[in-house]
């Protein structure tokens, strides 16, 4: 097709390399504030995560017959292994709540839980949610048990 003044109509390469630059760029900025959101998946992963770690602390504390601790820091967002110094860190779009008892065997004992050689412990309860999903990571203060609970599977009770 030829153009009022004799030309050809359509783009020119440096037009079309401008186009693809742009959208190289938006895509560049965007992309990673998309794939860094927490999703549902990811979520129950961290609460695996920390389900496993302190499943590893309660069997240590077995395997020793003694005392290990893990300790719980909701300011910086993470929780660290009294074994192996282990970290699982939470991000800023997961909403970390903890309920953790004031005292643990006559000792202060906030912001962490004990495990003892026997396998039972001072219990608590760590919740993480993100937007409408969310799990509950539970300690059993007599038994020592972990276990891993979805909001979904608590609301069909």
């Amino acid at each position: 097709m030829v153009g009022r003044h004799g030309r050809e109509a359509g783009f020119t390469l440096i037009e079309v390399v401008c186009v693809l630059a742009i959208v190289a760029l938006l895509a560049a900025v965007l992309l990673p504030a998309v794939s860094g959101r927490t999703s549902r998946p990811r979520l129950e992963a961290y609460a695996i995560e920390v389900a496993a770690l302190l499943k590893a602390d309660r069997n240590a504390a077995i395997r020793r017959g003694g005392e290990v601790t893990t300790r719980i820091d909701a300011q910086a967002r993470t929780i660290r292994s009294g074994t192996n110094g282990q970290v699982v860190r939470l991000p800023d779009d997961v909403r970390f709540e903890t309920v953790l008892p004031r005292s643990c065997d006559d000792q202060p004992a906030r912001q962490t839980i004990s495990f003892f050689g026997s396998g039972m412990s001072c219990g608590g309860v760590i919740t993480l949610t993100h937007n409408n999903a969310g799990y509950d990571i539970r300690v059993n203060w007599l038994t020592g048990r972990i276990d891993v609970a979805s909001h979904a599977d608590l609301a069909k009770r």
